[in-house]
């Protein structure tokens, strides 16, 4: 897993098992300017069976539910022990520029206007202002969570 990790990617601590990943909201997309924090969890069976992969940072998305878990068919049925890390984030980045709600148990009702209003929000307004107040002031995760510990 260690051998060639992804460059926005890598171990947590020692537990080569427990990763955590930074992404950039993609140029041209709603979520541009936005800063995203995954966490990646390797099970003993890898490669051959996916890692799971959720959106540490809350996100609005059709595809990604309110608990983080993205539904993507690489991580799913589709997976192939040939991907590395860095495709199955160029997939989810790719996933970002594209919602699919046709192929997602995760929503019921989506609106692509209140998407683009609600990913801007998150990505350009209140990720800046998480940023700038002091660690432990204000957190805008993913209810339950606590702030990464490394946040600049």
């Amino acid at each position: 897993i260690c051998s060639n990790p992804a460059p926005d990617a890598g171990p947590k601590g020692d537990n080569i098992y427990e990763w955590r990943s930074t992404i950039l909201g993609p140029p041209g997309s709603v979520y541009e300017g936005g800063v995203f924090f995954l966490d990646i969890t390797f099970s003993s069976d890898y490669p051959f069976k996916p890692p799971k992969v959720t959106f540490w940072t809350r996100i609005y998305h059709c595809n990604i539910n309110s608990q983080g878990v993205i539904c993507l068919d690489i991580l799913k049925d589709n997976w192939s022990p040939a991907l590395t890390i860095s495709k199955v984030l160029l997939s989810i980045c790719s996933l970002l520029t594209d919602c699919n709600p046709g192929k997602t148990k995760y929503v019921v009702i989506y609106s692509p206007e209140h998407a683009v209003v609600e990913a801007s929000l998150w990505a350009i307004l209140l990720f800046p202002l998480l940023l700038s107040q002091p660690p432990g002031r204000l957190w805008w995760g993913r209810e339950g969570t606590q702030p990464p510990g490394d946040l600049p």
